[in-house]
Order: C-alpha cells, then sequence, then structure tokens
C-alpha cells in the first residue's frame, strides 16, 4: 500500500499579509483598521495595537487638513466607482521617537486605495498601499529650483544682452553670425533672418566692405581679438561710423565654439575729428593728438576705478534718496564679508544702524547738501554672520553729489580706526591706574 501522506497544514494567511514587503493598510469601507504589514508599522513609527480598530484619521491624524480631505475625497471615489484611485503627493509629518530625538520629520507619500469585493461584488474592505517618497520628492523640489534657477539666469542674461546699449551679436566658430541683440536690429533695421551667416555684411559701407571681411577672416581663423572701425547702414540710410570687437570662447580643450562682439556708434567722434583735421594743416598731428587725448581719457577714468577699487580707505557711492549702493571698493566689502551690498539700500543690508543716526545723517547730507565729518563715530555693527553687534570706531565723510543740478546721491569715504581708539583707551587706563 502506498504511504499515508499528512494533510497540507493551514496557510495563516494573516502572517503572509504581514509579512508582505511593502506598506500596505487593510481598512473597512468605513476606514476603520483591520490590519497592516510589519513594513507598513516600521514606515509609520506606530505599533499595530495603537491603529488596529481604529479609524485611519483617528489612528493617524493629519498635519494639514486639506491632505485628510485628499485621503478622505480618494476613499469615497473607492466606495462610489468601486475602482482603484491613486492620491496626489502629500505631505505627512511623522513624529520621531524620544531615542531619536523627538520632533516631526517632513516626509511625502504617494497613496494608492484598491477595492477588496465580496462574492456578491459588494465593497468588503479597502486595502491602502502607501510609498514614502520623499527623497524622490525633494530630488524633484531641487530639481524644479535649479531649473528655475537656471532660467532666471538666463533670462537675466538675456535682458542685459538686449538692454546694453551696445551693438551685440555672436557668431559660430566658422565666423557667421547666428544672433543680433535688439539694439543692433533697430539700428540697422533689419530682422535677424536677413543678417544671418554673412549677410549681415551687405550693411558694410561698400568702400569697407573688403577690409572688414579680411580682417573677420583673419581672426576666425587665427582665433586673434577682432576690432575694426567702418561705416555701417543705419535704418534711415544713413551711414554711421562704428567701432566693433569681438573676442572667442574656448572650450575645455581650447577650440573656439563662440565669438562675441560689440559694437559701439563713434560717428559724432570720428566726425569731430575729420572737422578738426579739416579746419588744420597739421592734419596728422591733430589726429595723434586727438586719438592721444581720447586714450587719456579712458587712461584716468582707468586710474580713478583702479585707485577707488585698491585705496586702503572705505569707499562706496550711495545713489538716491534711499541711498543704494552702487559702488562699493574691497575695503568697504571686507566690514561685512557675509552681506551682499551692491543693488540694497543702507536700511536694507544694514538694519542695526538704523537706531545708531546713520540713516537720519545720510538724509541731512543728502537733502542739504551740507558734508557730514565723523570722528571716532562708534557703531555697533555685525562684522560677521554671528548675529553678535561689535563696537566699531570710524573716520567718515558723507558728501552729496549732484546731477544735472540734482542731489544724485551720496559719496562715502572712511577708515576704521578701532584698533587705534582701543590702544589710546588702553593708554588712559594704564595712565589712570599710574596715577592712582
Amino acid at each position: 500500500m502506498p504511504a499515508s501522506t499528512a494533510p497540507d497544514s493551514p496557510v495563516d494567511y494573516q502572517r503572509l499579509f504581514r509579512s508582505l514587503p511593502d506598506n500596505f493598510l487593510l481598512m473597512k469601507p468605513d476606514a476603520t483598521i483591520v490590519d497592516n504589514t510589519d513594513s507598513h508599522v516600521a514606515a509609520s513609527l506606530k505599533s499595530r495595537e495603537e491603529a488596529v480598530g481604529r479609524t485611519l484619521f483617528e489612528a493617524y491624524p493629519s498635519v494639514d487638513q486639506n491632505q485628510g480631505d485628499i485621503i478622505a475625497a480618494s476613499h469615497e471615489h473607492v466606495r462610489q466607482h468601486l475602482e482603484p484611485h491613486a492620491m496626489p503627493v502629500i505631505r505627512y509629518d511623522l513624529a520621531r521617537p524620544a531615542e531619536q530625538g523627538g520632533g516631526f520629520e517632513e516626509m511625502y507619500w504617494q497613496a494608492t486605495h484598491y477595492p477588496l469585493l465580496d462574492e456578491q461584488g459588494n465593497l468588503e474592505y479597502i486595502l491602502q498601499r502607501t510609498q514614502n517618497i520623499t527623497a524622490q520628492h525633494r530630488a524633484a523640489q531641487e530639481a524644479e529650483r535649479a531649473q528655475a534657477a537656471l532660467a532666471e539666469s538666463q533670462d537675466r542674461t538675456r535682458f542685459v544682452l538686449e538692454n546694453l546699449p551696445v551693438l551685440i551679436w555672436t557668431a559660430n566658430a566658422a565666423g557667421d553670425r547666428d544672433f543680433f541683440n535688439q539694439r543692433w536690429l533697430a539700428f540697422t533695421g533689419r530682422t535677424a533672418e536677413e543678417q544671418m551667416g554673412m549677410e549681415w555684411s551687405t550693411s558694410i559701407h561698400p568702400d569697407d566692405r573688403e577690409r572688414v571681411l579680411a580682417a573677420w577672416k583673419n581672426s576666425v581663423e587665427t582665433g586673434t581679438t577682432y576690432q575694426v572701425e567702418y561705416r555701417l547702414r543705419r535704418h534711415d540710410g544713413q551711414y554711421r561710423w562704428v567701432l566693433v570687437r569681438a573676442t572667442p570662447r574656448r572650450d575645455a580643450q581650447g577650440a573656439i565654439n563662440l565669438w562675441v562682439g560689440g559694437g559701439t556708434d563713434i560717428h559724432e567722434q570720428r566726425q569731430m575729428v575729420q572737422e578738426l583735421l579739416t579746419a588744420n594743416e597739421t592734419q596728422a598731428e591733430l589726429a595723434e593728438q586727438s586719438y592721444q587725448l581720447y586714450q587719456k581719457a579712458e587712461n584716468q577714468r582707468e586710474t580713478f576705478h583702479n585707485l577707488f577699487m585698491q585705496a586702503p580707505a572705505m569707499i562706496c557711492i550711495l545713489r538716491g534718496p534711499e541711498h543704494r549702493y552702487e559702488f562699493v571698493n574691497p575695503v568697504y566689502q571686507q566690514i561685512f564679508p557675509h552681506r551682499e551690498l551692491l543693488g540694497h539700500t543702507v536700511a536694507e543690508v544694514l538694519p542695526e544702524v538704523k537706531d545708531q543716526g546713520i540713516i537720519e545723517i545720510l538724509d541731512k547730507v543728502y537733502q542739504t547738501g551740507e558734508t557730514f565729518f565723523g570722528n571716532e563715530l562708534k557703531l555697533q555693527l555685525e562684522r560677521d554672520a554671528s548675529k553678535e553687534l561689535k563696537d566699531t570706531y570710524f573716520n567718515f565723510t558723507y558728501q552729496q553729489f549732484r546731477e544735472n543740478g540734482e542731489p544724485a546721491g551720496i559719496t562715502v569715504f572712511a577708515y576704521e580706526v578701532t584698533d587705534l581708539v582701543r590702544a589710546r583707551q588702553a593708554l588712559e587706563r594704564l595712565g589712570n591706574a599710574a596715577g592712582n
């Protein structure tokens, strides 16, 4: 006789359910919790005994009422349509155990509700499958922020290119023009499509065209800076002298992948020089003198700029009645290395000085034109990001400057004398101690 076999042991489906490797929560149609998987217990940071027998909203109260409404709406969809329903991403923060520091941890979840029907096709249970997508959600948010920052940067660059008072264009490595800013298009009166490639050259004066194209060809072939003066036809048909300069951009291997050029209308300057040459027999000498004067003016401007940038004193320019930083030299910026000054008002970036009378002094200088001299004036400033105010002493001058006869802003020259004041105070204390 064949050997007898023992009957199969009954399957413990509850144990199997609880051991499923996913976050499942089994509920009655009214959201009363019947059971959940071990994975769900671990993810929710709440024991099974605290959840089973209670409704979903009692066991896991929503942090935000809107999130609870979303969950309730998903349940109602399953009850009405007897079909699965995937909820949108919701935020549900979990309370950390005391041994983990306590408090709440910001978390994001994706949940789907499935209907479980009885033999008659009626809804018997709602099965919730929950996924912790906090990492993916934060990655998506970071990607969105990065994309927004990139878009802002591109928009800012485009705005600068379109609004600079310069005729700007770009060309590819082969020398074909592929972009013109609005200033160039408005000057020539031609569309961008009409000037792409080498078609831009048809706006050059016929007497200058060969020379200009030869210079451009040489720069493209050699990679040297391109700089020429020529007559460019304006939208009204007049040829205007322009000074054009372009430099190449190179990739990591040193190959040119872009040319960026800018043109400036110098017609009046050229015309003035020509009139001087015509009126004087020593044309060559006057041309040289005129060029040298131009260079001298440029050198002086650069010299003064470098002087301000390299001066050991604190120098800045505050524009307008709101005292907005227009220029700040490195020495001034070093006082506040953690703050961005340019483009902001004094009150915005140095809020601690508002109660120390500085804004009132600036207002008075701007309104009256009376120069203010400060000698060893003590200010309490936040010199770093510690939020600690430190006594700092300055000798400084606030002087109004005017444009077109009207107040335009304030020039600030200052020296920090904190060490000097403290040294003198120390000597005074030593002297007083010796006298006693």
